[in-house]
């Protein structure tokens, strides 16, 4: 009779301890997902520009470079743009862009830039005729 309510009892503690990490995994798990979906970041829309780059969207994690060369994040096919035209780099929260000396230059806000500039949420950048809006989301 001991023996039974020895094994029942061991068999209780482990359901019992098992449901214990299952609740505590879930609640890890949940954590870790509430604090990516509350993580912030820039992001780069094209808003003006060819076609084939409207609507486009890039999140910011490292330095973005936009130009005509193929090696480019923002690839502009136009003979104005430079090969390397300007540089959108995250320096902490954040955003700075600078023209990497292009012969047309770089604008934020329909205002030339001759060094690196800091950002702000909606600013909109522009490459020749293409108008870049930087987000903080």
């Amino acid at each position: 009779m001991i023996d039974v309510t020895l094994l029942i009892a061991r068999l209780l503690f482990v359901a019992l301890l098992y449901i214990f990490l299952l609740a505590l995994m879930k609640t890890g798990i949940g954590l870790v997902r509430g604090q990516r979906k509350k993580e912030k970041g820039w992001s780069i829309a094209v808003e003006q520009g060819p076609k084939e780059l409207r609507g486009v969207q890039i999140a910011v994690h490292g330095p973005v470079i936009v130009g005509r060369n193929p090696g480019a994040d923002i690839v502009i096919g136009a003979s104005y743009v430079s090969g390397r035209h300007a540089r959108f780099t995250l320096m902490g929260q954040n955003l700075f862009v600078e023209d990497l000396g292009s012969t047309n230059g770089t604008t934020v806000n329909k205002q030339r830039i001759d060094g690196p500039c800091g950002l702000h949420d909606k600013d909109v950048v522009t490459v020749g005729d293409v108008a870049m809006r930087v987000r903080f989301n």
